[in-house]
């Protein structure tokens, strides 16, 4: 059969494109060993967003917090992304292992290799730009609060997850432009993107490495200066205007969704991005292996949902000292202990040439209104 295969497959003129020969090296091997890994790892991903669906969807009718319930808005589309991008791909490829389907005898006219990459790529780009998207909206959403909430809503909402799949869709459909091709990869349980030195080619997979690559980066970047603001507005002067205790809970999840992405996705984004500049072709082995490292993405982000939510955390550790009070007090006691080091190093040199500030002195005067009371846990302080 597999000499049968690759004759097929040398026979350019007889043979459609997503089965020719190209740079990237091809193999014939479907394995019954590997219908369990991937019939373990589609059931436990497709339950576990199923839960995390369910969680969203109560979470969702409970929260009053606008900014809230449009991020959950946001993480519901994820959940349905990595909920269908397993099912797709995972029925197809547990069916060409528990029966060695061929697909160049079943499929000669490339409808499933064709179906088989556009699901690849759009399932794949649909989570890595709704990554950027949330952290796009929790940026402006901490640093502009006022704006946010009066000109975001849940339609508006709704109507940004749709946007990010028309790209992602739009994208995976430019092969069927001419732009770009898919082709069957090791061990023909699913279609690709086709590296070959041909233009279109290897721009469409340097266009889908990039789109990747540019959506970590954009969520790394928003994120890290979220964090920053965030922890500002916990220890500043600011702390009294706004509660803030659910935002860091939405930090902490878009944090870990970000961090999941960066690893499962970055190595295979950045291999095919090295491979397209080459304009050489991949390695099967090597490419398969990526693949099922970016797949677990879709496995391990429901888990975030599930498990990083205060009401579990409440659960797990119920007196956590990461409530605003508590941060607050952590922080003007290392601010103290550093002013302290500071002038105790300077010594008589900063006080010749800076009169102390009474105001300023770093023993302060007891106030009689002031009364001291334990920190409330962060994951319990708010809603």
């Amino acid at each position: 059969q597999n000499f049968h295969l690759m004759s097929i497959m040398n026979n350019s003129s007889h043979t459609p494109s997503c089965y020719n020969n190209t740079t990237t090296s091809y193999k014939y091997n479907p394995d019954s060993k590997n219908v369990s890994y991937s019939a373990t790892a589609t059931t436990f991903g497709l339950i576990s967003n199923l839960i995390a669906f369910i969680v969203l969807i109560k979470s969702f009718r409970q929260t009053k917090n606008n900014s809230r319930s449009f991020f959950l808005i946001f993480l519901g589309g994820l959940v349905v992304t990595d909920f269908m991008g397993l099912l797709v791909s995972g029925s197809f490829v547990i069916s060409f292992h528990a029966t060695r389907i061929d697909w160049t005898e079943l499929d000669p006219t490339c409808h499933f290799c064709n179906f088989m990459g556009m699901s690849m790529v759009f399932y794949g780009l649909s989570p890595l730009l709704l990554g950027a998207t949330m952290a796009t909206q929790r940026f402006i959403g901490i640093n502009h609060p006022f704006a946010s909430s009066s000109r975001m809503t849940k339609r508006g909402t709704i109507s940004m997850v749709l946007m990010v799949w028309f790209i992602a869709g739009s994208i995976s459909l430019l092969p069927q432009a001419g732009f770009g091709s898919y082709h069957i990869q090791t061990p023909g349980s699913w279609c690709f993107l086709n590296m070959t030195p041909k233009t279109s080619d290897w721009t469409f997979a340097l266009l889908f490495s990039l789109v990747g690559l540019i959506s970590i980066a954009t969520s790394i970047l928003l994120n890290t200066v979220s964090v920053v603001t965030l922890l500002k507005v916990y220890c500043g002067a600011e702390r009294r205007q706004r509660s803030r205790d659910h935002e860091a809970e939405m930090m902490l999840q878009l944090i870990l969704i970000m961090t999941i992405s960066t690893v499962c996705w970055c190595p295979l984004l950045v291999f095919i991005a090295d491979k397209a500049i080459a304009s050489t072709g991949f390695e099967g082995d090597k490419l398969h292996c990526l693949i099922k490292l970016a797949a677990w993405n879709q496995i391990l982000d429901p888990w975030v949902y599930i498990l990083f939510r205060r009401s579990v955390l409440k659960r797990v550790n119920p007196c956590a000292l990461w409530s605003r009070t508590s941060i607050i007090s952590l922080s003007s006691s290392i601010r103290d202990n550093v002013h302290r080091f500071a002038r105790t190093s300077l010594g008589s040199n900063l006080r010749a040439d800076v009169p102390e500030d009474p105001e300023k002195s770093n023993v302060m005067p007891p106030s009689p209104t002031t009364s001291s009371s334990p920190s409330p846990c962060l994951i319990g302080s708010e809603s």
